[in-house]
């Protein structure tokens, strides 16, 4: 299996050099499709362009060979890697995505019941210290950070029309290169 901690670790500082946040480690797939995703962005567009996936992923790819079949590897089996960015229905993993995304709406699962439900979705109001706030459609919640096991956005309208594209330009054009 694979240290997500000692992953984290190793990507993080990698992104940032490249002047990324790292939104995401996760290793999925079990045995049969064992896949190491990574998701980052760029704080600015909070968007990542195909060329900051392909670099990030070039650079994550030597460090991670380099360290096969190490004592410091920190994954134990063959895996795929997977860069991306988070894409509009994000995933929400650090306490900072609540109030960067507050106003619009997520589907939350929790790590225990509170009030009876474990998963909701709710419209997101802010941070207050470590705690976040929330109005659900049984009423305003105030919901410690580390009681959250999973959140993502939901895809509405409101939330494409905040969404600010990247730059189509030449998107449409096709360019050949010789290669010889």
């Amino acid at each position: 299996m694979a240290n997500i901690a000692a992953l984290t670790a190793l990507i993080e500082p990698e992104a940032k050099a490249l002047g990324l946040s790292l939104v995401r480690v996760g290793f999925f797939g079990g045995k049969s499709d064992p896949t190491l995703q990574v998701m980052a962005e760029r704080p600015d567009t909070r968007q990542l362009t195909l060329d900051d996936c392909a670099t990030l992923s070039r650079r994550l790819s030597e460090i991670l060979d380099a360290l096969d079949g190490t004592p410091d590897d920190p994954i134990d089996e063959a895996y795929r890697l997977e860069v991306s960015s988070p894409g509009i229905d994000r995933p929400l993993t650090r306490l900072s995505d609540y109030a960067d995304w507050a106003g619009h709406e997520a589907r939350i699962k929790l790590v225990e019941p509170i009030e009876g439900r474990k998963m909701f979705d709710a419209d997101l109001v802010g941070v207050e210290g470590d705690d976040v706030k929330v109005v659900a459609k049984h009423g305003a919640m105030t919901i410690p950070f580390a009681a959250i096991a999973s959140a993502k956005l939901v895809l509405t309208d409101k939330l494409i029309k905040a969404t600010k594209p990247l730059d189509a330009e030449g998107a449409d054009r096709i360019i050949e290169e010789d290669v010889n």
